[in-house]
């Protein structure tokens, strides 16, 4: 998958897109990315993109022409059948499973705004999807750029093994239950003891439980949107006072014994 990044201030992603996941990626040609310095396009000595609002207020707001000049350059025969996003506090919430549709596509273009805002008719004219990474302002649209290139990209076939996929916070719709491993205390907190009796049927039957009790408690919006069934509405029964609590053994520090908790 390619990513075209239209900004002006490209060098903002050179850190993020060089290490890790994203990086292997690259390297293993899974996915493509390109950033686009928009000054490139725009047409006086100065490489002027932005100027003051019609209608008065205060900043600046990012000129119409270079962002377009640009978009239709870069993707060429290929702008009718790429889409073309908007990093925008005024978008859409950009959620997993918007990530998921477009994932779908083989090219996907972003546009990173800056000071006031873009000239709405880049919106109208490239027939731009305007997406917010959440109620928040940035100083720009390049974070929220970095945002959706990790999460798209982590979808990409070969990215990620797709059984870790498929248990993260929000692939189900759910958040994901608490996760353990060495050592078996730390600070006097033990692990919890289903997760060491090898029974795996248990353990998934907990964990199913934590993600539906910790999604009831932290996002109910969620849960009212899952589809649940019977056996998931009998452990919601079950959930614990507080399922963000540790749940499992508390140990004496000195004994290394686990003492009574209330």
């Amino acid at each position: 998958m390619r990513f075209d990044v239209f900004t002006i201030f490209p060098s903002m992603f050179s850190g993020f897109l060089n290490e890790s996941i994203l990086k292997r990626a690259q390297q293993q040609g899974l996915i493509e990315i390109a950033l686009h310095n928009i000054r490139d396009w725009a047409t006086d000595k100065h490489r002027t993109v932005d100027d003051t609002p019609y209608g008065g207020g205060p900043g600046m707001v990012m000129m119409a022409p270079p962002i377009v000049r640009a978009v239709e350059s870069v993707l060429g025969e290929e702008l009718a059948t790429t889409p073309i996003v908007l990093l925008s506090p005024s978008g859409e919430l950009f959620t997993q499973d918007v990530a998921r549709e477009l994932a779908r596509y083989r090219r996907l273009a972003l546009i990173c705004g800056r000071y006031e805002g873009i000239d709405d008719r880049v919106r109208i004219v490239l027939a731009a999807r305007e997406l917010s990474i959440g109620d928040y302002v940035l100083t720009g649209g390049e974070l929220a750029a970095a945002v959706v290139i990790d999460v798209v990209s982590r979808l990409v076939p070969g990215v990620i093994d797709p059984e870790s996929l498929a248990e993260e916070s929000h692939s189900s719709g759910l958040l994901e239950y608490p996760q353990y491993t060495r050592p078996p205390v730390f600070r006097g907190l033990g692990v919890p003891e289903i997760l060491l009796s090898g029974n795996h049927a248990k353990i998934a039957e907990w964990r199913r439980m934590m993600a539906l009790c910790r999604t009831k408690a932290r996002r109910p919006d969620l849960l009212a949107r899952a589809p649940l069934t019977e056996r998931d509405r009998a452990l919601l029964e079950r959930c614990p006072p507080d399922p963000f609590a540790h749940l499992g053994p508390v140990y004496d520090e000195t004994e290394g014994e686990p003492r009574a908790t209330d």
